[in-house]
């Protein structure tokens, strides 16, 4: 009941309340429509990047793949080597 009481007494604003609403909504949507237009600028920007590498990024990472996997084989290869060696 004493929570009823203090409640009762707070009178809104109703125009600022509303007002604050609309202006919060339309600052969402702003700042929606801001974030859209900087991803979209930064897709392009790196499509227009990837286009002028000589070598595709698929290329790219083919070749580490395989510079990787000779190193793993060298290295198993040794370590093999060494574990024939000491028995």
């Amino acid at each position: 009941m004493a929570n009823q009481n203090v409640l009762s007494g707070i009178q809104l604003n109703r125009g600022l309340l509303v007002g604050g609403v609309v202006l919060t909504g339309v600052g969402a949507v702003l700042g929606l429509a801001g974030a859209v237009m900087v991803s979209v600028s930064i897709a392009s920007a790196g499509r227009s990047w990837v286009r002028q590498l000589d070598t595709p990024p698929s290329q790219l990472a083919s070749r580490k793949l395989q510079d990787a996997k000779a190193a793993s084989m060298a290295g198993w290869e040794v370590w093999r080597a060494q574990q024939g060696s000491s028995n």
